[in-house]
């Protein structure tokens, strides 16, 4: 959540003149920014990697940026794998980290050249039926308990993904007899994180099992995957994570366990939500007012364009453009379209007084934001805008029309000669 978004009222109603609301838009300049940050706070590492979790932003303006920053991706399935390699994104550059994974994605992982982060000691069987067993193999670990975790994550004991420490290293033990020759480690142990301390805590964890299988099979790992798990402030009594202390403190760590035991790899990150979610904003406009037992503001934005708030009860601020000094002297619920009564933006919030016509921008919505909407009700997925730092937007995904939503149905005769009367 900012004090400061990057464009003015005068603009959004400009935009709105071309790309009607509710749209998407990214802020290219804070994305750069963000990336170049996380770069100097691990430069001290030379083999660092950032492997943007595509699941994030699955828009190709978006991971072509990326790219062109450093940055590989983290995929979970074959289009997400077919996304990576059609913006010119293979090879060691994309993370698999896929779950109950198919054969299909194991050919489609290994197609890719990708590294393979193996969730479960049962999946080594598919993977060499289907695949083979590659150079490099990376396996997810789930210690059961961590001192630093949240909500979203949940308790690993109940989380489905990762190995137990006996399966780690029974997995590890059998890819060393099959010809692996790189060895990666990879973990997620809380997600949105606002702790300055998660990391550094994850390194000792991490770090500290880089030696026990140095000296109990042998293996030196060649990297370490922190996964993503760093948040963002959604709330304005939140503060940002420090990210240049984060990797100072984590390169103590490394130096303590690790450079003093004469072991030397690469440290990778999925940051995902870190690097877009506060740089895109869902752009939506005032349509109505219910005054019945309670006040409401409808808007022309649904859940279906953003699911955060319904499905997890999220928090995303929201600014009147215009109305940013105005005193908030009404409390309002802003709700959507769909025919669900979770389908809110918020819940009792105190906001300026709001007129039919008012452009809303809900914030820090760059993350898990488009990439999660859906056709209940038969809404359509709206547009996405990237805005460059000169202040122009360019359109990286138009809106959905009703052709797309039919696009994949079996529709009879009848309809395809009345569908244009409609």
């Amino acid at each position: 959540m900012t004090d400061q978004l990057p464009f003015t009222l005068a603009q959004a109603r400009a935009w709105r003149e071309h790309y009607p609301t509710p749209f998407y838009i990214y802020d290219e300049a804070g994305i750069r920014r963000c990336v170049n940050a996380l770069r100097t706070a691990f430069a001290w590492n030379p083999g660092f990697r950032e492997y943007f979790a595509v699941k994030a932003t699955p828009t190709p303006a978006i991971l072509r940026l990326l790219s062109s920053l450093g940055c590989g991706t983290d995929c979970a399935s074959v289009t997400e794998l077919l996304l990576s390699v059609r913006c010119g994104i293979r090879g060691g550059n994309i993370m698999f980290s896929s779950n109950e994974t198919t054969a299909a994605e194991y050919r489609a992982a290994a197609a890719a050249g990708a590294i393979i982060n193996l969730d479960d000691l049962t999946q080594l069987a598919r993977m060499e039926e289907t695949c083979g067993i590659p150079d490099t193999v990376c396996c997810r670990y789930n210690p059961g308990s961590f001192r630093i975790t949240n909500e979203i994550m949940g308790h690993l004991y109940d989380s489905k993904f990762g190995m137990t420490k006996p399966q780690l290293f029974a997995a590890y033990a059998a890819l060393k007899e099959k010809g692996v020759r790189r060895f990666g480690l990879h973990a997620m142990l809380a997600s949105c994180s606002l702790d300055n301390d998660y990391y550094p805590a994850l390194a000792r964890e991490l770090f500290s099992l880089a030696l026990e299988l140095r000296e109990k099979l042998n293996i030196t790992l060649s990297f370490v995957d922190f996964s993503g798990g760093v948040g963002i402030p959604y709330r304005p009594e939140e503060r940002a994570v420090n990210i240049a202390a984060i990797g100072a403190r984590v390169h103590e760590v490394y130096d303590e366990l690790l450079t003093a035991n004469g072991i030397s790899l690469d440290i990778y990150t999925e940051m995902g939500r870190y690097i877009t979610g506060p740089y895109g904003y869902l752009l939506t406009t005032a349509i109505g007012k219910k005054h019945i037992y309670k006040e409401y503001v409808g808007v022309d934005a649904s859940a279906s364009d953003l699911m955060r708030p319904a499905m997890y009860g999220a928090y995303h601020h929201i600014t009147v453009l215009g109305k940013e000094t105005a005193p908030c002297t009404t409390t309002v619920d802003v709700v959507g379209a769909l025919c669900e009564n979770n389908d809110k933006f918020a819940i009792d919030r105190p906001l300026p007084p709001i007129d039919d016509g008012d452009i809303l921008v809900i914030q820090d919505a760059g993350a898990h934001g488009h990439s999660m909407g859906y056709n209940y009700n038969g809404r359509l997925r709206c547009a996405e805008l990237l805005l460059h730092p000169d202040g122009t937007p360019e359109l990286i995904r138009r809106a959905e029309t009703a052709e797309d939503y039919f696009a994949t149905l079996d529709v009879d005769a009848a309809f395809s000669q009345t569908k244009e009367t409609l």
